[in-house]
């Protein structure tokens, strides 16, 4: 399957029209169980579904030009990292007072998670904060997206990055911290 997605990946770069429609069986499922892992510690009063954010996600992927997709693991940190975008940008598009961003509807929990966001100001807080690890250190950066956004395992996680799942575990604890502390210092 791994194969087979890759040689999809490679149609899609050369242009070709059907790879899209090839790709989406093979992917839809792993970036369903993705976006529902995310979204399952969304408040309930939360409008973004699963679907939407996995077809949003989608189509930002097969929509770019110009990429060169290194097989699965590759495809599935930019779906991570798209899927980080598109809920920054819902939290931010719900924190404008214009669409009633003084409310606080916006809720996430992480029960092993980075920080306990609560509402979208802390959602964009944790942004900042993950942009800001991304200067000194992207691989931490990446981590953070794959396993807080994207929901993956530190298993998941490791075969993405190409890293043992001790390494991430590693990586994974000074992350978490650093973040924290980063969070902490802005209030």
């Amino acid at each position: 399957m791994d194969s087979e997605i890759s040689r999809i990946l490679s149609n899609l770069e050369q242009g070709d029209p059907a790879a899209a429609s090839e790709l989406l069986p093979l992917v839809y499922e792993e970036l369903r169980r993705l976006a529902s892992s995310r979204m399952r510690r969304e408040n309930a009063a939360q409008t973004l579904q699963p679907t939407a954010l996995v077809h949003e996600a989608y189509l930002r992927l097969i929509g770019r030009e110009h990429v060169r997709w290194d097989g699965k693991s590759h495809f599935f940190a930019a779906a991570a990292e798209a899927m980080r975008r598109i809920l920054i940008e819902h939290a931010r598009r719900r924190n404008t007072l214009k669409r009633g961003g003084d409310r606080q509807r916006f809720e996430i929990d992480r029960s092993d998670g980075v920080v306990n966001v609560e509402n979208a100001d802390e959602l964009l807080d944790l942004d900042a904060a993950l942009t800001q690890l991304a200067v000194d250190e992207p691989e931490l950066a990446k981590l953070v997206e794959l396993r807080y956004f994207a929901g993956l395992s530190v298993e998941e996680a490791a075969e993405v990055l190409a890293m043992s799942p001790r390494s991430v575990k590693r990586h994974w604890a000074y992350a978490r911290v650093w973040l924290a502390r980063a969070m902490d210092v802005d209030k």
